[in-house]
């Protein structure tokens, strides 16, 4: 019988390939991660890593694959299983990018920990990309993200719609310069501050961006729709992001310019198609449902 342990051990060790890094992230000693692998391997009666340089055997990587999809599922099954007894303790597990939890998942937080006080919430800030993967695997219960498209095995439910305007000063006199008749351009060109190519959302405004009929513009990136505020806002630049994220509570100083020719797109959550949602995890997004319409009034 091939015990769960070992097989979480040796899941880790392929893919960190280093039995120190392994040990430090499981809380184990170097020593027990090696004796793992080697009841693994008399289990099995088969030769499953090379240790130097470190590389799996055909068999391991054989192995790898069952034990991955068999570790997934018993993760799915127990956050299900935790839904259905409707745990009163233990741990909710929210992913969302920064500007999301900041402007829309604090209320209802504050919200959930006077109504669930025996269940704790851990929050993975990420982007809307790796929010997927996380609820995939069922390491986050719940995720909040911007553009996902509806794609198996997550189902997606749009809370409300996103619409895009420009934080910065002079946007107008570059878009008039670049139309005037005269011919003559300055050499200055305006510079875009948006998000990195690894997010969903850059995808979406790099295909608007002729709408704003720039014919030159420089592009600087950043990691987040906060650092794309601060930018802005400290004078670097025009960033495109989204109207909700212009929070009046920020008192910013730059101007909006609202961007219409932008394609819309969904703000909502996933979870995993047909999972079990515990009374805890509905009422949350009832709250977040709340705080989004009354940031709309707002």
């Amino acid at each position: 019988m091939l015990d769960l342990h070992w097989l979480n051990t040796f899941v880790t060790l392929a893919r960190l390939e280093h039995f120190g890094k392994t040990a430090t992230e499981l809380h184990m000693t170097q020593p027990n991660v090696s004796l793992h692998i080697k009841q693994l391997e008399k289990t099995t009666r088969v030769k499953l890593i090379e240790r130097n340089p470190f590389r799996l055997t055909q068999a391991g990587e054989r192995l790898l694959k069952s034990a991955q999809r068999s570790l997934q599922e018993l993760q799915v099954c127990q956050a299900d299983l935790n839904a259905i007894n409707d745990m009163s303790q233990g741990t909710v597990s929210i992913a969302a990018s920064d500007i999301i939890s900041r402007l829309l998942l604090i209320k209802p937080f504050q919200s959930f920990k006077r109504e669930f006080p025996g269940i704790d919430l851990s929050l993975f800030n990420t982007t809307s990309t790796q929010a997927a993967a996380l609820v995939k695997s069922a390491k986050a219960d719940l995720g909040f993200v911007i553009a996902q498209k509806e794609s198996q095995p997550l189902h997606f439910t749009e809370l409300r719609q996103v619409r895009w305007c420009a934080l910065g000063d002079g946007l107008h006199a570059w878009q008039q310069q670049a139309n005037s008749h005269d011919g003559t351009l300055s050499d200055e060109v305006p510079t875009l501050i948006l998000l990195g190519h690894d997010t969903r959302t850059r995808d979406l405004i790099d295909l608007a961006l002729p709408s704003l009929q720039l014919p030159k513009y420089r592009i600087m990136e950043v990691g987040s729709v906060d650092a794309q505020i601060d930018w802005a806002e400290a004078g670097f630049g025009i960033a495109i992001v989204p109207a909700f994220s212009l929070h009046p509570k920020l008192n910013l100083k730059s101007t909006i310019t609202p961007l219409p020719d932008f394609p819309t797109t969904s703000l909502g959550y996933i979870v995993r198609q047909n999972q079990v949602l515990s009374r805890a995890i509905k009422q949350l997004l009832q709250w977040v449902g709340e705080e989004i319409t009354n940031s709309q009034h707002s």
